[in-house]
């Protein structure tokens, strides 16, 4: 499984694949928009000052385990970036496909033999800073010009993730996206439960009446179950808005020592030993069971949005007609309402041919998320889409309100393979029976480690 992250008006939605490295698949055989749509954007597109400049080289090469162009199969039509993208510059999107796994070494293999790959998807928070040191990624500097107004919005967040004075990578958009409580309101409404969507609009989501909910309900004798998902345990970490590995002033910083972090790996033992945990537990097992949720069985789901990025038959044959989303609790004892955060961010490839493509292509991703009108098209087309009613949006917009206003990243994946692994696994471990203080004392000099090296390749370049 992978985070999917889409704009705040269906800028993207990613999908996985599984292909064999290196095959690209030259056209788009998805379904296209229809040809109203597709003027509207192209006089939005031809008439703003925000797009200059003319595109010699069309085509930008993509190595990806998912394609940016549309999809038939989850009933996504070209997204409206990408209508942006080819109508004001005639560009278009080579998708070289490889799996998940393999991205890394195939994106070598491509800079080794000279390919000409041009871009690489670095929103998954294992790009940076670890593609940086690796020599795979070359400055975005020299193309975009963030001082511009078309990237306003996200200036503040680039500019935090610079490396020895460059960007490595430009982020289009801070995601607010990354991970929902999903649950079915007939089931909370039958089990005689306030909804949780009340409770955020009064204020009153938290950690305490996420916990509270869960003890009325769970009853595993009789098929009445908590927590399912393999998100929920960085979900609930995510809220005390500290990364365990963040980006300071140009340097990796280890937060595993901090008493916010030590208080919330407390409280997940607190759900474990009360049995509010049902993935991993005896009578549940290790498969996640989102279906439980249309059925009734199961209280919450916390993950990404991508799972209402489907068309709307197959996200309601899982969650069910009544199904819906809030943003994962509030910590009651943090300054702020702090969520998960993503990042949908590209790299620009090491002897990629055409970085002048890639540049006008994010620029058009960051154009229609500063036009109005084009951005209200791409609502429509969500809409279209994924049948998605208005509180779903609504909902959506203030869990993206939520990431903008209090912005931070984890990047642990970003310093090695090694690191990333070692905390995925080991800050899962509460939630399955380990004291935080064992595993602390395990973990923070190894990860203290991992940073220290990196941080010195910094230093010395």
């Amino acid at each position: 499984m992978k985070k999917f992250v889409v704009s705040s008006f269906l800028v993207t939605v990613l999908s996985v694949s599984f292909f064999s490295c290196g095959d690209s698949d030259k056209s788009n055989t998805g379904m296209d928009v229809d040809s109203s749509t597709r003027e509207a954007i192209s006089s939005n597109v031809s008439d703003s000052e925000l797009l200059t400049g003319e595109l010699e080289n069309k085509t930008i090469k993509w190595l990806s385990d998912w394609d940016i162009n549309s999809d038939n199969n989850l009933g996504k039509s070209t997204p409206a970036f990408l209508v942006a993208f080819q109508e004001r510059y005639g560009g278009n999107i080579e998708w070289h496909q490889c799996t998940y796994e393999e991205r890394y070494e195939q994106l070598a293999k491509s800079i080794n033999g000279d390919e000409g790959i041009d871009l690489f998807y670095a929103g998954d928070l294992d790009a940076f800073p670890k593609g940086v040191v690796r020599s795979m990624f070359v400055p975005a500097d020299d193309y975009i010009n963030f001082d511009s107004p078309l990237w306003d919005g996200v200036r503040e967040m680039n500019d935090s993730l610079v490396w020895n004075g460059s960007h490595y990578i430009a982020v289009t958009r801070i995601a607010g996206d990354n991970c929902a409580v999903i649950y079915n309101r007939k089931t909370i409404q039958e089990a005689g439960l306030q909804d949780p969507a009340e409770l955020y609009a009064n204020g009153e989501w938290t950690w305490d009446t996420f916990q509270d909910m869960l003890e009325k309900f769970v009853d595993p004798e009789n098929q009445r179950y908590g927590i399912d998902g393999w998100w929920f345990e960085f979900g609930l970490i995510n809220t005390i808005g500290i990364p365990s590995v963040g980006f300071e002033n140009g340097k990796l910083v280890n937060n595993l020592g901090t008493p916010e972090m030590e208080r919330v790996q407390n409280w997940i033992y607190e759900l474990y030993k009360d049995n509010l945990i049902a993935i991993g537990s005896e009578n549940y097992g290790w498969n996640d069971k989102p279906a439980y949720i249309g059925e009734g069985k199961t209280l919450f789901y916390p993950c990404g949005l991508y799972e209402f990025y489907k068309k709307p038959s197959e996200w309601k044959s899982t969650f069910g007609d009544d199904a819906f989303f809030v943003p994962m609790p509030k910590d009651p004892e943090a300054d702020e309402y702090y969520i998960p955060v993503g990042i949908e961010a590209y790299a620009f490839v090491k002897g990629g041919k055409n970085p002048e493509g890639v540049a006008k292509f994010l620029d058009c991703k960051r154009f229609v998320m500063e036009d109005e009108e084009t951005r209200a098209i791409a609502d429509k087309q969500m809409s279209d889409d994924y049948g998605w009613s208005d509180e779903m949006f609504e909902m959506k917009e203030s869990m993206q309100s939520l990431a903008e206003a209090n912005p931070f990243i984890d990047v642990s994946k970003g310093v090695s393979a090694e690191c990333g692994e070692l905390l995925d696994n080991s800050l899962r471990l509460t939630a399955r029976g380990t004291p935080w203080s064992e595993t602390y004392d395990s973990i923070y000099s190894v990860v203290d480690k991992y940073i220290s090296e990196v941080n010195e390749k910094g230093s010395s370049e």
